[in-house]
């Protein structure tokens, strides 16, 4: 007698997948050319201009795009995604070359603007990426697999800013943008090696551009769980949001250490992330994708709190936390927008989440910045951590509780026909 797999598959399985492995692999790629050039890039600016508000400007460059995601979501709808994959990253390694042209105070504005079309590039990457895992992997392995590459992105954050600032010290920022350049088109070089069957949308004779545009908000809005979920996602980023600016005074004040022992506590954070991420699934077989996102935001808030205390251990084990629960609110949240959403709505569907998942961490962000000069910052923590478990309160309700230990139930609310597109069959 033989007995069903079960519901959510583990890392090992996932591995087990030809095509996820070189999807991975393009993944490391790509991540790693974006990790190493965005904050190298800042630290450029700084050095060329001696201002810090101009190495800012970098930042804001690279978040700006998020307004254009609901575009580049129905981008990856309308098209098949791995050629737009292997085009994308193609253009992203010959746009940064751009940066090579850089040579001085006058042509700073060269970085603002190749920043900004290569973090475009990022977004149809992460909604493009979302359809093809979809068709790639069964539905029981979505959770491994988006918990592997969330791990991935994690450890890239740690390893590759340092990469980038070594490389600028010891021989200049041209080997930066010509090491990020060859690792976009070792993606696309990778990625033209996997074989799938894809999913894309055709839309409907009487369907509107705004209407298609809009079709991923629409539905996850009238979603019974996913539009619960999603509050709570926008929500708790907030409160990351404010972390970024209060984490500063917990250190140098809270702790009475240097701004370099900001460090420390990120290090112990992302570390926490990438286990979080390999984690994920153990927890969503164990406790379903619900519990999971309320159990992540659950640790986010308690490790938030922490930052306001003095006590150096409680702090270090607030940062792991943090890193933990983001980890399981954010892979949880993506697997059921996954499961949930049809195939041919997967990229705006994604492109809606990468906007919640941006946009109210930046706003935070900014007015934390205000705030911070007016009240103590053990007053925005505490007002953080409350807005952290409010954030779990949709997912709480009777009805979220009921759609689900079901395993959700939702209107799909759009117009999209989903059409399947050979491309030389499906990779097991």
């Amino acid at each position: 007698m033989t007995t069903a797999p079960p519901a959510v598959g583990t890392n090992r399985d996932v591995l087990g997948v030809p095509g996820f492995r070189r999807l991975a692999l393009a993944w490391v790629f790509s991540n790693f050319g974006d990790s190493v050039l965005f904050l190298t890039a800042a630290i450029w600016v700084k050095q060329l201009t001696g201002s810090d508000a101009a190495a800012g400007l970098v930042f804001a460059a690279l978040g700006l795009p998020a307004l254009l995601a609901p575009f580049t979501g129905r981008l990856a709808d309308r098209y098949r995604r791995r050629p737009l994959l292997i085009i994308n990253n193609l253009g992203a390694g010959v746009v940064v070359l751009a940066l090579l042209a850089v040579r001085g105070v006058d042509t700073v504005w060269l970085v603002y603007a190749v920043i900004f079309v290569y973090a475009i590039s990022s977004y149809i990457t992460a909604a493009a990426q979302s359809g093809l895992l979809r068709d790639l992997l069964d539905t029981r392995l979505l959770a491994p697999a988006n918990g592997i590459l969330s791990s991935i992105d994690q450890g890239l954050r740690i390893i590759s800013p340092l990469a980038g600032a070594g490389m600028l010290a010891l021989w200049g920022m041209h080997t930066v943008v010509l090491l990020a350049s060859a690792c976009f088109l070792a993606a696309a070089l990778i990625l033209a090696t996997l074989k799938l069957a894809e999913t894309v949308s055709v839309r409907d004779a009487g369907e509107t551009f705004w209407q298609s545009t809009t079709a991923g908000v629409r539905f996850m809005a009238r979603h019974r769980l996913l539009g619960r979920a999603l509050l709570t996602l926008g929500i708790a980023m907030g409160a990351t949001g404010i972390l970024n600016v209060t984490v500063f005074a917990t250190v140098e004040q809270g702790l009475g250490k240097p701004p370099e022992f900001l460090s420390v506590l990120l290090g112990a954070q992302g570390l926490m992330a990438v286990l979080g991420g390999l984690t994920a699934s153990l927890v969503i077989r164990r406790f379903g994708i619900r519990r999971c996102m309320v159990f992540g935001v659950a640790l986010l808030a308690g490790g938030v709190l922490t930052t306001a205390l003095t006590f150096l251990p409680l702090v270090m084990a607030g940062a792991a936390a943090v890193g933990t629960g983001a980890s399981w609110m954010i892979i949880a949240f993506v697997t059921l927008r996954q499961e949930e959403t049809p195939p041919g709505m997967q990229g705006r569907t994604a492109a809606v989440t990468q906007v919640m998942t941006n946009l109210p961490q930046v706003g935070a962000s900014v007015l934390a910045a205000v705030l911070i000069g007016i009240l103590p910052y053990q007053v925005l923590v505490a007002a953080m951590a409350a807005a952290s478990l409010l954030a779990v309160m949709p997912l709480l309700s009777r009805r979220a509780r009921s759609v689900g230990d079901a395993g959700g139930d939702g209107d799909d609310g759009g117009t999209d026909t989903p059409v399947r597109v050979p491309d030389r069959g499906r990779v097991e």
